[in-house]
């Protein structure tokens, strides 16, 4: 049935997309060390709009407790210090000529565990937009059954195909989120 390959392929690409947002919304969250990962993705006022600080700068690691942050266009310096000093992670950012430094401090325990309950609301986030999506290609497949050439049986299985993906991408969330959490707890 042609239906049932649509809307499970659909179901596919939103729960990949949910997936992605999750990994990047993942590599936020820091955990004792330095990577460009870290803050690429923070919004950045520029040229009239946001753009990801990746897209503004180049981002570099050159030890384990320091970022170099290397603005192409030198007009935008005010603005990425801005974004990285008002971000989630509360990092302080050092203009030191045309680069910005980002000293990433060693984690104290209590840190951790702060990082440990951003990481649980970041899960949770994931798991709803996990709803969501399965919520929309529910409703289609729910339109479905006012067709009268799709089968009760159909439907069934369509159904039944929903709720195995769902759990299994919610379990991948859980898995991610207990691997992010382990890397985030070690010392």
């Amino acid at each position: 049935m042609v239906i049932e390959h649509e809307l499970i392929a659909l179901l596919r690409q939103k729960f990949a997309k949910v997936i992605e947002n999750v990994e990047e919304d993942f590599d936020t969250i820091r955990v004792g060390r330095a990577k460009p990962s870290l803050i690429e993705n923070l919004g950045v006022m520029a040229y009239g709009g946001r753009m990801r600080l990746v897209e503004v700068a180049t981002i570099s690691a050159p030890d384990p407790n320091m970022l170099i942050v290397s603005p192409f266009d030198k007009s935008l310096m005010r603005d990425i210090e801005k974004a990285i000093a008002e971000s989630e992670m509360k990092l302080s950012p050092a203009v030191a000529g045309d680069i910005i430094r980002i000293v990433i401090p060693s984690l104290t325990q209590e840190r951790r565990l702060d990082f440990v309950k951003l990481l649980k609301q970041k899960t949770e986030s994931g798991k709803v937009m996990l709803r969501q999506a399965r919520q929309d290609v529910k409703e289609k497949i729910d339109a479905l059954k006012e067709k009268k050439e799709v089968s009760e049986d159909d439907i069934y299985m369509l159904l039944e195909q929903l709720d195995k993906i769902t759990g299994e991408l919610n379990e991948k969330v859980e898995e991610m989120s207990r691997v992010k959490e382990e890397e985030v707890m070690a010392v």
